[in-house]
């Protein structure tokens, strides 16, 4: 399980992100910057122990109204290829050296552990207590069949979230139970509570989601899916 250490990193998430938001397709706030704080998340670990893996809300207070924002984020110890485009920022752990902090949705290692929580294969993590898990956090997945291998991940940002197209299966194995999932990430978090916070699976299309709460300004909690998983071909 993951280690949480007590620890700085310079620069800081918040400082990574207030930099990095703007420059996202589907980043609603103002035009002077975002002015962000910490709102919730959890964490997932990596079985390798080499990449760490959170689920973090920020909460951007630079406009006229709060705006919550789901950030997947992997944390690793030397560049991840071809994902240069992905790179949120460097930083300086005190602990662990420096690290390269990537948008998780173009990480395979994160995209997998996700996939694996879908299927049951793993817990979520508190997101800053050690070896806690987070039962608040829930998931459905309609799956059944479909390999824990990931192949290849391609994610695309646009103003409404990112869609990440996953292949999995292994190589070479015809028993893998190959598909192609497609993966709604929500960015923008509803501000408002409402009475289809989890999509009803089988009806909506949905094979699956991911539910978790964040805190907003005032001190109450939303509960919301910040993963959506598409229909699933199957060669």
């Amino acid at each position: 399980m993951a280690v949480i250490h007590r620890t700085t990193m310079t620069p800081g998430k918040l400082e990574l992100l207030t930099a990095w938001l703007p420059t996202r397709p589907w980043y609603v706030g103002a035009a002077r910057g975002p002015e962000l704080s910490k709102a919730g998340g959890f964490r997932l670990d990596d079985p390798e122990g080499e990449v760490g893996i959170e689920f973090l809300v920020v909460t951007d207070s630079s406009g006229e109204e709060p705006v919550s924002y789901h950030v997947p984020l992997s944390y690793r110890g030397a560049p991840l290829d071809g994902a240069d485009e992905a790179l949120v920022g460097t930083s300086e752990h005190g602990v662990l050296g420096k690290r390269w902090v990537y948008d998780g949705a173009h990480d395979p290692v994160l995209v997998g552990q996700l996939l694996a929580f879908l299927q049951g294969r793993t817990e979520a993590q508190a997101q800053s207590v050690s070896d806690t898990p987070d039962p608040s956090v829930t998931g459905s997945f309609t799956g059944a069949g479909v390999s824990a291998e990931v192949g290849s991940v391609a994610a695309t940002d646009g103003e409404c979230g990112t869609v990440v197209v996953v292949e999995t299966g292994a190589a070479g194995n015809s028993e893998a139970g190959s598909a192609t999932l497609t993966v709604q990430v929500t960015r923008v978090l509803p501000p408002e509570e409402s009475a289809q916070q989890v999509p009803d699976i089988g009806t909506t299309g949905a094979r699956g989601h991911v539910t978790a709460a964040w805190r907003l300004p005032d001190g109450s909690e939303r509960r919301a899916p910040f993963v959506l998983v598409g229909g699933a071909t199957m060669p």
